[in-house]
């Protein structure tokens, strides 16, 4: 089968008339779509032989490989009385690992469409097969949405973990954007932020199924964000302020509004907000334009003893959510982004970025 985006459930039923499935040692024939039961119908009933053994399943397909369709998929089985004489199994794109042991410990046989699989026959057949690589994409509308810009979705969750409707959820991120609230760049649309919350809700991090918009693992979502952080190597100025280093972050603060400037402390330097940690008397910050910068300041160019670093970057989402100190107006980084800067740290980093992790999910829950 050549790389490909997305397949269809039409698609997938055809291949399973052709004979087009493969899942070595077993040989799949479909027997007939659309096997009607009493109480539903089933994509198709089909026959998995192995020498002389044999058995008949009623298979539920699923065209998306989401958490959430896998989900589905498996509850529709559950819930349902199969046709007699049958076993259960979902037909999938792709099935990781993590999904095949799960299909093991609910006793339901799962395969898909790259290789991988489980096929359970109790007490007769048990074949079990990973380590085919993933030859769909993606089956979410937006490629990948826990990165740059459009991670500002997912994150506004873990500031304000209930919505009742997509339209605060977009009034929320375009408020906590300080390129947009405060220096006037593109505020994000409504097409964006609904198809983002829809992915959220196939891997089954947020729901609305009881109404309001709400964050349901925390945990699994900050897991996601790590997984997919990726913030560039900015260009990195440093500079010797001729202030004392308390008076620093007010002064910058002063500045931003002056030049109309985001500035805002990175993730690291802002992890004293966040956690107890000892920190050099360093200040490090992200500025789109750390020329314009420092040519307000009194400051003279030092690799040796700064006081104060600067990166040069327009990315709207490690400045997402900064929050303003209440005496200086001084942006600090949101404790998101102070959670991901500190796990791509060393071990002392990691650890304390443990501190602000269990705080972020605490809150979460407390919402």
């Amino acid at each position: 089968m050549n790389f490909k985006k997305t397949t269809t459930e039409q698609e997938m039923r055809k291949m399973l008339k052709d004979g087009r499935i493969i899942f070595q040692p077993l040989t799949i024939r479909c027997i007939r779509p659309d096997q009607a039961t009493n109480s539903r119908r089933f994509n198709v009933l089909i026959e998995v032989t192995w020498g002389k053994q044999s058995a008949r399943f009623a298979v539920e397909m699923k065209a998306l490989f989401t958490p959430k369709a896998f989900e589905n998929a498996v509850n529709q089985l559950k819930a349902s009385a199969l046709p007699a004489g049958t076993f259960p199994m979902v037909l999938l794109p792709y099935l990781d690992e993590s999904k095949l042991n799960e299909l093991e410990r609910a006793k339901i046989s799962g395969i898909d469409l790259c290789g991988n699989g489980i096929v359970i026959v109790p007490n007769r057949l048990f074949v079990f097969r990973v380590g085919e690589r993933n030859r769909f994409t993606s089956s979410a509308p937006i490629k990948n949405i826990y990165r740059k810009n459009t991670s500002m979705v997912p994150r506004v969750f873990l500031a304000r973990p209930n919505f009742e409707k997509v339209s605060e959820v977009l009034a929320e991120i375009n408020a906590r954007n300080l390129f947009v609230s405060a220096f006037n760049r593109t505020a994000m649309g409504m097409g964006t932020v609904s198809k983002a919350i829809k992915s959220l809700e196939d891997d089954l991090i947020v729901s609305r199924e009881q109404g309001p918009i709400r964050l349901v693992q925390p945990d699994k979502l900050l897991a996601r964000l790590l997984e997919n952080y990726a913030p560039g190597k900015p260009a990195i100025t440093r500079v010797r302020v001729s202030v004392a280093f308390s008076e620093l972050p007010g002064r910058l603060a002063t500045l931003s509004t002056e030049l109309r400037l985001p500035i805002v402390a990175t993730g690291l330097g802002s992890v004293t907000r966040y956690a107890v940690m000892q920190r050099g008397e360093t200040l490090s910050v992200y500025c789109p334009r750390p020329e314009t910068l420092i040519a307000r300041l009194p400051a003279s160019e030092s690799e040796r003893f700064p006081n104060l670093e600067i990166f040069a970057t327009e990315d709207e989402s490690i400045c997402f959510d900064s929050r303003p100190d209440k005496k200086t107006g001084f942006r600090w980084a949101a404790p998101v982004q102070t959670y991901l800067e500190l796990m791509r740290g060393d071990k002392r980093d990691r650890e304390t970025a443990e501190q602000v992790r269990i705080d972020l999910i605490r809150q979460a829950g407390a919402a």
